[in-house]
């Protein structure tokens, strides 16, 4: 699938920590990419600025007073699908996990903390969310439960029209157009996320039960994304005449 450039200079960046030292080094280093870049010390803070400034990404810090990036994270779901990355001085998985749950989208340790790596995951994140899947076909009718429309990006469940993050979008996108085929954990994670991503098998485990949640039927025995235990995924067989082109 062709990746297109997103031009920095049309996006801006909200980063919300209350270590002012940190928030320079990484405006700073956004900055120098072109990216136009806001500041929030804490999560009103960050609230505020996220219906002022409308941001195209957010970067938000996990240990703050009084509302900490937990919680903040919780109240722009309310509000926002904005692509959040959290950043921590821990390294539990545990503590990523809980945060790709709330919904974040990416997870960064401060210690050390790389930015060149901050980098690299903001321009995969941007990438992901604002780069269109080209469409196979214009609507694949899987069954009488489930219609994808790639053209329109619209996936509907029993009638009732479903809305996906970026990422669970691009994620069907590649399973449903490799329909029938295994695709590996380590495939995916590179398609969908980056190959910078191959190491990173919680985020596609945990996507994947995202995506079984709003698809299945019975997401704990589930009928089109289907595991080859220990290889990877696969989407289930199409009918031949809504079979898409695999790539």
């Amino acid at each position: 699938m062709e990746q297109q450039h997103v031009d920095p200079r049309s996006i801006t960046v909200l980063v919300v920590d209350d270590e002012p030292r940190l928030v320079d080094v990484v405006r700073m280093n956004l900055e120098v990419e072109g990216y136009r870049v806001v500041e929030a010390a804490n999560g009103y803070q960050a609230l505020d600025r996220l219906k002022d400034d409308l941001p195209d990404l957010v970067i938000l810090d996990v240990m703050m007073p009084e509302l900490d990036g937990f919680d903040t994270l919780r109240r722009i779901r309310e509000v926002s699908s904005v692509p959040v990355i959290m950043l921590t001085v821990r390294q539990e998985e545990s503590d990523r996990i809980r945060g790709l749950e709330i919904g974040a989208d990416d997870y960064l340790t401060k210690a050390p903390f790389s930015p060149r790596e901050l980098q690299s995951r903001v321009r995969a994140l941007l990438r992901r969310t604002f780069t269109p899947s080209p469409a196979r076909k214009t609507s694949i009718v899987v069954d009488k439960d489930l219609t994808i429309d790639f053209n329109k990006g619209e996936v509907w469940v029993r009638g009732e029209k479903v809305a996906l993050r970026p990422t669970e979008y691009k994620l069907l996108y590649h399973l449903v157009n490799n329909a029938g085929r295994l695709l590996t954990h380590d495939t995916l994670l590179s398609k969908v996320w980056g190959p910078e991503y191959r190491d990173e098998s919680h985020y596609l485990r945990l996507y994947i039960t995202y995506l079984r949640q709003k698809l299945e039927r019975d997401p704990a025995h589930p009928k089109y994304i289907l595991t080859e235990r220990g290889r990877g995924y696969r989407f289930r067989e199409l009918e031949p005449a809504e079979a898409p082109v695999a790539n």
